[in-house]
């Protein structure tokens, strides 16, 4: 292998486009993601050394690193490419140790790219540099503050709550937002006010809406039917007179490209494709996509990242686009300049696409629906950036009675500038009704009144949050990096501290106890400035500037002293309930008391374990309609042991009638049977057909008697993946979404 070099990048799609680049000289491979952590049953980290960690190789990377360090030995030059932020360094540093021996004398030269083109590629690696131990150090540093916070709490919580819960460093701030926005709409008092709109017709006959602002001079408030009665009363008598027009010009500039959170929150509002999905999609695009005779092309730069510069060269390949598709009265005076924020790292450009040749209506047929709806959106966004503002003709027209003043805005496009290209103005039906022409009117010139529409309004309560708006309040707050909020938003939902409803992330009863908890013990790791001052500072150790040891060692001590204390303060909930009621248990007398058990609260004996005497909440009771045919009582759906569901008299234990919980799906194999919901050894949940042991069959999916519309099999099945629920043909795999189900 004489004169060979090697490079090392994580995906395996990247070899595939990054080798037409470099030819026969260079071998690549890919390290497919990280090749050693921490692992996930110990802590691992020695708090009492320096924390230093005890990394271990991740299963499935051994033959990885094997090849890796035999290339090593035979190659002359060794190059690590892997993605340009703190996981990539940290990827490279871990690399670099493993082959360091196999390597010998040969320098082992970090490649950092920010597009994955042939000159990017070749300048990367005509110009390597060495590992950046500050940007290894700052990522070293999150994940083990991330692994003390998570591997401490969680079996706190464990004792203080129930088994199997888990809470992180940021992920918990993400639910406290949540929570406190759910508190703020439960204590929200709306309040009355109406709006009252008026009609006028000129002397053309030509009639226009306006809107009532004020009273006697002074802004108006209307609060009340009887006032706005009053007021209406009052116009129907009176004289109008356009005492005012103003007309101006008006400018509406674009936006800077895309940075990684408002890419998240622009495909999140206009597709509904989620944060997590949103970089998947996007990492495809930037690794490489099959074009045609061109192969395996890379089309977006690096699609993490919080800076909104670009390059001179990108610049100057959207004016020339520009031009020739629209002409030069698209392009501004000089081209447009973005400034970064305080807190954006200036590592890498802006997310933009890399080759203009390729516009997104021409590759379209090598994208699938998904991948092309975010390039488009990229791809847009960045040629409007350094287009020409849009330009309006706005008209305000005052129009004033003996009292009241009324004011109607009518807004006309006289040049589309960006907007030719990338829409990003969206109307409220206020602005809407206001942006309308008006008619010609002149200063002094008297007008009827046609109509009037005075409407009862009340305040809203602060809305809830939807993953695009949550990823823009943590950037607002500045908890987490662009890399992180995608993990952090499936995360909530996954561990069942977060619900989504219909597009909106609701809290569940779960996510604001384990908040609740967290804010008395924990006060700093709860604390949204101290997260934030956090974050700050694990950037200063990327920068040099601030020691990582030390920075833990800071944490460690304050965290560890409230560790301890929540030992023996926090609220017990496994022991002490949620809450007393005053319902008294009819084992013992003792208080029942509310507790929070795998599927929810339900009400429990406050003597446990001595007394251990359960029911449900009376709004978990679910009646399924029928009577008990030993006793004539109600038939309640309960749950038993590990969580599977039985049919059982409501006088129980004086009745002790049961049956399974059955899912009226007839068994496939016999078709005499039932599917009925069963527990395994191990509890865990199934369906077996009740004529058992005649019948054998089982399934782990819970079955609907719902037919297949593709293949009319008569059942489907329950699934769910990464949080979310829908439902799958077990024959032909046809998935149907939960909100079709839903309406069946």
């Amino acid at each position: 292998m004489s004169n060979k070099k090697l490079l090392v990048v994580e995906s395996p799609t990247k070899v595939k486009t990054i080798s037409k680049f470099l030819g026969k000289d260079f071998v690549v491979k890919a390290s497919k993601g990280h090749v050693k952590d921490l692992p996930a049953n110990e802590l691992a980290v020695d708090t009492e050394n320096n924390f230093t960690p005890k990394y271990k190789t991740i299963k499935g990377k051994g033959p990885i690193l094997k090849e890796l360090k035999e290339l090593a030995k035979k190659v002359d030059e060794i190059y690590l490419a892997p993605d340009p932020d703190r996981e990539g360094e940290a990827i490279a540093w871990h690399i670099a140790k493993e082959i360091k021996k196999s390597a010998g004398n040969k320098p082992i030269r970090r490649a950092v790219f920010n597009e994955i083109t042939k000159n990017a590629v070749l300048e990367a690696i005509n110009n390597p540099t060495d590992i950046n131990e500050n940007l290894f150090n700052s990522q070293q540093a999150r994940r083990i503050l991330d692994r003390l916070v998570g591997y401490k709490l969680s079996p706190l919580l464990w004792t203080k709550v129930k088994r199997g819960l888990s809470a992180g460093r940021v992920q918990s701030i993400a639910v406290k937002i949540l929570c406190t926005r759910e508190d703020e709409i439960k204590k929200f008092v709306p309040e009355e006010f109406w709006t009252i709109k008026a009609e006028f017709e000129n002397n053309e006959s030509k009639n226009f809406w306006t809107k009532l602002v004020k009273e006697n001079s002074k802004k108006i408030k209307v609060g009340n039917k009887e006032k706005a009665d009053e007021i209406v009363n009052h116009l129907k008598s009176d004289e109008f007179l356009i005492t005012k027009i103003t007309k101006k010009p008006r400018k509406n500039n674009p936006q800077a490209p895309f940075i990684t959170s408002r890419l998240q929150q622009e495909a999140a509002r206009r597709f509904g494709i989620s944060p997590k999905r949103t970089m998947m999609i996007a990492q495809q695009l930037y690794e490489g996509i099959d074009i045609d005779s061109m192969g395996s092309v890379g089309l977006i730069t690096y699609m993490r990242t919080d800076s909104v510069r670009v390059s001179k060269d990108a610049v100057s390949g959207a004016i020339s686009f520009i031009t020739k598709k629209f002409g030069e009265e698209y392009l501004p005076k000089k081209p447009n300049f973005y400034k970064n924020k305080n807190a954006s790292q200036d590592a890498h450009e802006a997310i933009r696409p890399t080759n203009l040749s390729l516009p997104p209506e021409k590759i379209k047929n090598n994208l699938d629906p998904f991948q092309y709806k975010i390039y488009k959106l990229i791809w847009e966004r960045f040629i409007a950036s350094q287009m020409a503002p849009a330009q309006f003709d706005q008209t305000t027209i005052t129009v004033d009675g003996s009292k009241h003043t009324f004011t109607a805005t009518g807004s006309v496009l006289i040049f589309k500038g960006y907007l030719a290209v990338y829409n990003n103005l969206e109307k409220s039906e206020d602005e809407k009704e206001d942006s309308k022409e008006l008619p010609k009117l002149k200063e002094g010139e008297k007008v009827k009144l046609k109509d009037l529409k005075p409407e009862q309004n009340f305040t809203k309560p602060p809305p809830r949050f939807t993953e695009g708006t949550l990823v823009r309040e943590l950037e607002d707050k500045e908890i987490g990096r662009p890399s992180t909020y995608a993990t952090i938003i499936s995360t909530i939902q996954d561990r069942g501290y977060v619900e989504k409803q219909e597009k909106l992330l609701v809290p569940t009863d779960l996510g604001c106890l384990i908040t609740s908890l967290l804010d008395i013990s924990f006060k700093d790791i709860m604390d949204i400035s101290f997260t934030a001052e956090l974050e700050k500072k694990l950037d200063l150790i990327e920068e040099g500037k601030v020691n990582w040891i030390e920075q833990l060692k800071e944490f460690y001590t304050k965290f560890e002293h409230d560790l301890a204390t929540a030992k023996t303060e926090m609220k017990d909930i496994k022991k002490e309930g949620l809450e007393k009621t005053d319902e008294i248990c009819p084992k013992c007398n003792s208080p029942l008391v509310v507790k929070y058990g795998r599927f929810g609260k339900f009400l429990a004996c406050s003597n446990y374990p001595e007394c251990k005497f359960t029911k449900p909440l009376p709004q978990e009771i679910v009646k399924i309609g029928e009577k008990c045919p030993d006793c004539g009582k109600e038939l309640l759906l309960k749950r038993g042991k590990g969580g599977v569901r039985f049919i059982a008299c409501e006088n129980y234990p004086e009745c002790k009638y049961t049956r399974s919980y059955s899912s009226n799906v007839k068994c496939p194999e016999c078709n005499q049977g039932e599917l009925v919901e069963k527990v395994s050894g191990k509890g865990k949940i199934f369906y077996a057909c009740n004529k058992y042991p005649q019948c054998k069959f089982a399934i782990w999916d819970e079955p609907v008697n719902i037919k297949c519309s593709s293949c009319d099999n008569y059942y489907l099945v329950k699934k769910r993946r990464k949080g979310s629920e829908y439902y799958q043909c077990p024959d032909c795999k046809k998935t149907y979404k939960k909100e079709e189900i839903e309406k069946k």
